[in-house]
């Protein structure tokens, strides 16, 4: 997958889950490596894209889901940059949990053992709407910054 704004803010978000839920001090010092290293891709993105060094096709990879819509409502993801982060990153934490419940699915009731499957597909779904509007967002404020009408 081509890296994007989005990815990067997917995989910040899931790095500071990680620091949030661990105790373990070589994982922690890892993590905050990690988290350094990406915090440094964003920065390094964003100067690229506004400077004209990523064009602005370049600044989207659609995730292109292919999942049936009957039955699978997600919903449609608006606003800033910075709402659809913090949206993706409440997006994440929902999946974290989810995720978390299915490692001890043997002890969930067969009868909620769907509604978790179900959850997580459809949280997925949002997860990638917010990546994909993170990038339309970004690509919107280049071609404004850039002077072309309408934004890309």
């Amino acid at each position: 997958m081509a890296e994007t704004l989005g990815s990067l803010c997917d995989k910040l978000t899931i790095v500071k889950l990680k620091q949030w839920h661990s105790d373990h001090p070589e994982r922690l010092e890892s993590l905050a490596g990690q988290e350094t290293q990406l915090k440094e891709e964003i920065d390094t993105f964003l100067t690229d894209a506004f400077s004209g060094r990523i064009s602005v096709d370049r600044l989207t990879f659609a995730a292109n889901k292919v999942y049936r819509k009957e039955g699978n409502a997600v919903p449609e993801i608006a606003g800033s940059i910075g709402a659809v982060f913090s949206h993706l990153a409440e997006v994440n934490c929902k999946l974290w949990h989810e995720v978390d419940k299915g490692y001890e699915i043997e002890k969930v009731p067969v009868d909620e053992q769907s509604g978790i499957i179900k959850q997580l597909a459809v949280l997925n779904l949002e997860r990638t709407r917010c990546i994909d509007q993170i990038d339309r967002e970004l690509q919107t404020a280049v071609g404004q910054a850039a002077g072309r009408p309408g934004g890309a």
